[in-house]
């Protein structure tokens, strides 16, 4: 009951992340929002989510981790139900940060509580039911969005939350517990440490989000949130290593087993978000699928990914961490060198087979790389450590979606104006069509000018959707040549596998 309480709640975070991108065009329209402004009901609540995980075992210790459950499962719930009925964009955002505040320690406390409840044995057990928790969301996020959307309204994605709320409560109340180890602290909180925390990372997410619309550091505005967010983060740093109650346990990462599996969790992180945010933009916008056929068609990565991670949790004790890792990033290297190879004239199947490949190498990566990060951590350290290992990959991806979206746009530029050099009136190929584009506009009743004007304007466009079809491969292309320079950082990570009555350390 504990571990069907604790993925209640995982599935509710991991929910929110996904189902309300599918809807953000339909919000624009009723909250009289620009294309700017709409980002911000998902940026507010990244923002505070990404504050507050670093923060959880702090706040466990300084309010009892049951009771800063409980208050967290409230917000959230409460500021979900009232995005349903805000008018405008102001109250909105805040009520997105306000949900962020809440959302945000979810996930973490339970992968926490999962690592605490089982036994050395059942670690990788309990990393892969964690890990069907957090990719619940991605896998029903867009699908579920798309469906209430298109037959109900926009405001029953965050109405829909309301009965898992108060589920989750009812839950906690009855079967969570504070842990007999947890050390509940008194004095005065680390305000310092938080402040700092907060500017880095906010001012961080920030730029990260406004970055490709602004060109980067072409615009003194990212230049400045560059430059706010490197000395929050250093003034973070310095802070949390010189006092002797931090906010944010940062001396951790002195376990370089777990420090390597964030760095490569981290890596995970970008390739993950990055995807999830390419392919349903490849789907709508060159293959013109609706937004609840582009939820559907990402649902071979999460099937991948489903059934994968409870065999990675009974296979890990047996083979270990490294092996498991390097099949992963293998099978993640093969799938995103198979959607760099995709056209215009790719059928679903094309989509589906290096989506499912692509699931099954995250779901086993994920399982034995959260598995080993956490194997030389005593009980009372995995919140501190979870919070640190969940902003790790939250931040991470972030990035990667930033990257991906500037690497897109420069790509489809570039590519572009590689392909206008090849037409011109001695290139056969384009006079051939430029001829049949107008013959097809003449016959349909156009003057000989104004069909010669449709002509050039189809060809033009036909050129876009190529320069965009070659940008998107290039780009999965990168994420395959990413996780080639991530095998060697692999073997790093140490992990230890337990099996009951033994400490054998693989």
């Amino acid at each position: 009951m504990i571990t069907f309480t604790v993925m209640n709640g995982a599935i509710m975070g991991s929910l929110d992340a996904n189902i309300v991108n599918v809807a953000l065009p339909y919000m624009k329209g009723a909250l009289g929002a620009s294309v700017e402004e709409i980002v911000w009901v998902s940026t507010g609540y990244i923002l505070s989510s990404v504050i507050v995980m670093p923060l959880i075992a702090t706040l466990s210790a300084r309010f009892g981790r049951r009771r800063f459950y409980i208050f967290s499962v409230v917000i959230f719930t409460v500021a979900s139900t009232l995005c349903g009925f805000a008018q405008d964009m102001a109250t909105m955002v805040t009520l997105r940060v306000i949900q962020g505040i809440g959302g945000g320690a979810l996930i973490p406390l339970a992968q926490a509580i999962l690592r605490e409840i089982f036994p050395p044995e059942g670690q990788a057990m309990a990393s892969g039911i964690y890990g069907l928790g957090v990719m619940f969301g991605p896998a029903i996020g867009p699908t579920l969005g798309g469906w209430l959307t298109d037959n109900y309204s926009w405001p029953w994605i965050f109405f829909i939350k309301w009965p898992l709320g108060v589920v989750a409560t009812l839950l906690i109340l009855r079967y969570i517990k504070d842990p007999p180890f947890l050390v509940r602290e008194k004095g005065r909180l680390d305000f310092p440490g938080i402040a700092f925390l907060a500017v880095g990372l906010g001012a961080l997410q920030v730029m990260l989000e406004e970055g490709q619309r602004k060109d980067w550091f072409a615009s003194e505005f990212i230049v400045s949130l560059a430059t706010i967010s490197c000395l929050g983060l250093i003034l973070f740093v310095w802070r949390e290593l010189k006092t002797e109650k931090p906010a944010v346990d940062l001396r951790i990462l002195k376990d370089f087993n777990f420090a390597s599996a964030c760095l490569v969790n981290a890596v995970i992180g970008m390739a993950l978000m990055g995807s999830l945010f390419l392919i349903p933009l490849f789907l709508q916008q060159l293959l013109h699928y609706p937004a609840l056929d582009a939820g559907l068609a990402l649902l071979p990565r999460s099937i991948g990914m489903i059934l994968m991670m409870p065999v990675a949790g009974i296979v890990y004790n047996k083979v270990g961490p490294r092996l498991l890792n390097v099949a992963g990033i293998l099978m993640l290297i093969l799938s995103f060198y198979q959607l760099s190879s995709l056209s215009l004239d790719v059928g679903y199947w094309d989509i589906f087979f290096p989506q499912f490949i692509q699931g099954v190498g995250f779901g086993i990566a994920f399982v034995s790389l959260s598995t080993a990060a956490m194997a030389t951590f005593e009980k009372r350290l995995l919140v501190a450590a979870s919070g640190l290992y969940n902003v790790t990959r939250q931040v991470a991806g972030s990035i990667g979606i930033a990257l991906a979206a500037t690497l897109l746009t420069r790509g489809e530029n570039w590519n572009r104006a590689l392909l206008v050099e090849n037409i011109h009136v001695f290139s056969d190929g384009a006079v051939d069509r430029l001829q049949a584009y107008s013959s097809l506009f003449f016959s349909r009743g156009a003057g000989e000018v104004d069909a010669m004007q449709s002509a050039l304007r189809a060809l033009d466009e036909l050129v876009m959707q190529q320069a965009s079809m070659l940008s998107y491969n290039q780009c999965f292309f990168a994420a395959a040549a990413l996780f080639v320079f991530t095998l060697p950082l692999i073997f790093l990570v140490k992990g230890f596998v337990r099996p009951a009555g033994s400490t054998t350390e693989e």
